[in-house]
């Protein structure tokens, strides 16, 4: 998809010396720069937030099988 943006004249020029130093467009350059500000700025996902997340129920839920099957069986009600 294209895009128009407006840059400031140091900014293109900054462009295009980095673009000839590493052999890529100012186009490729916009790309990886975008890139790694949104990976910068995108909250991480926590694997270990969920973790132990039902361990103070009251409940004992047994297998995750059992449990699907229990809370299915509302569905029939």
């Amino acid at each position: 998809m294209r895009t128009i943006i407006d840059l400031p004249d140091s900014q293109i020029a900054a462009l295009r010396e980095l673009g000839e130093k590493e052999q890529a467009s100012r186009a490729e350059l916009i790309r990886r720069a975008i890139e790694a500000y949104v990976n910068d700025h995108q909250p991480s996902i926590n694997d270990d937030a969920a973790f132990g997340l039902w361990r103070a129920r009251r409940e004992q839920i047994g297998s995750g099988v059992d449990y699907q099957r229990r809370i299915r069986a509302e569905w029939d009600d």
